[in-house]
């Protein structure tokens, strides 16, 4: 039973693959999607790898990173499990393309009301009541009253997101400028690098309906094409084209983290006492998720949410 827990976001500096392997279809080398949704996804595994590697300590804190997360070497994996829960990252915000304001953070109704469950779990208060947008149709969106993405669409302002044009549901500005203050609170970073992108979440955040979300986040990544060359003819080789799809860059993504007391027999501490170590180690941090770390990829920063 975990005795403590806490929001884990991920904010993408760069574009992130996180993938699945070798895949038959459009793209050869997709990323992690769940299965029902359709949506992003990082699995817990690739996280929680990456947690134990970059919190790595020496001396007496490799006592307690051992609790956390279980010994290093796998003949001593039976010996006791690490006192650490991660669960998978799962999208919050997504960018899209937009006519005016450059681009905008979308969201929909069914990811607030997981961010919602996940801020209870952790006993956060959570964004707003995801039910409230809940009458957004289809061609529907719902900004803040000083959004930067409106534009003229036919007779009437609306929003117009690649090539799709969204009508405007007026009424619901109020809750999305309420998202966004506590999105800007809770899960951006808090250095002073990301004070503009703090102060524009409102202005650039657009709230779709389900399904109208779920065909962004489906066919708006990033697809790049890869090829390898001949060394003497500098021509592409025989076969050696193939495309990678990518995580677009300043998505956000949100997890869940939880410890319980440790099952070390050197440490002796409660789930509360890990989750703050962990915090501190980690709350802020730049890392490396996903592959293709030697070309850029999957470069982001970590921000912890707890009470």
């Amino acid at each position: 039973m975990a005795e403590a827990s806490a929001l884990l976001f991920a904010y993408c500096e760069t574009p992130l693959h996180a993938g699945t392997g070798r895949a038959v279809g459009t793209v050869d080398l997709p990323i992690q999607r769940e299965r029902i949704t359709g949506f992003p996804i990082v699995q817990a595994s690739s996280v929680k790898g990456v947690l134990r590697d970059v919190t790595r300590a020496n001396g007496s804190e490799a006592e307690r990173h051992r609790a956390v997360f279980g010994p290093e070497r796998p003949e001593e994996a039976s010996s006791h499990a690490g006192a650490l829960q991660v669960t998978d990252l799962q999208v919050v915000l997504f960018p899209v393309r937009s006519l005016a304001g450059v681009f905008a953070w979308t969201t929909c109704p069914a990811v607030l009301a997981r961010l919602g469950r996940f801020a209870t779990l952790v006993g956060i208060e959570g964004p707003v009541d995801p039910t409230r947008f809940t009458t957004l149709g289809q061609g529907q969106c719902a900004v803040a009253n000083e959004s930067a993405l409106l534009a003229q669409a036919g007779q009437q302002l609306g929003v117009i997101l690649e090539e799709y044009s969204f009508t405007l549901a007026g009424e619901l500005a109020g809750l999305v400028s309420a998202l966004a203050e506590w999105l800007s609170a809770h899960a951006l970073p808090q250095g002073p690098e990301y004070a503009w992108w703090r102060e524009n979440l409102a202005k650039h955040l657009c709230v779709l309906a389900d399904d109208d979300f779920r065909d962004f986040v489906l066919y708006g990544t990033e697809v790049e094409a890869h090829v390898r060359l001949e060394d003497e003819k500098k021509t592409v080789e025989t076969g050696a084209l193939w495309t990678t799809e990518t995580l677009p860059a300043e998505t956000l993504l949100v997890g869940l983290l939880a410890t319980t007391r440790s099952r070390y027999h050197k440490v002796a501490e409660d789930g509360r006492t890990l989750l703050t170590w962990l915090t501190q180690k980690v709350d802020g941090k730049r890392i490396r998720l996903g592959g293709d770390e030697t070309t850029g990829r999957g470069a982001v920063v970590l921000r912890v949410a707890r009470v």
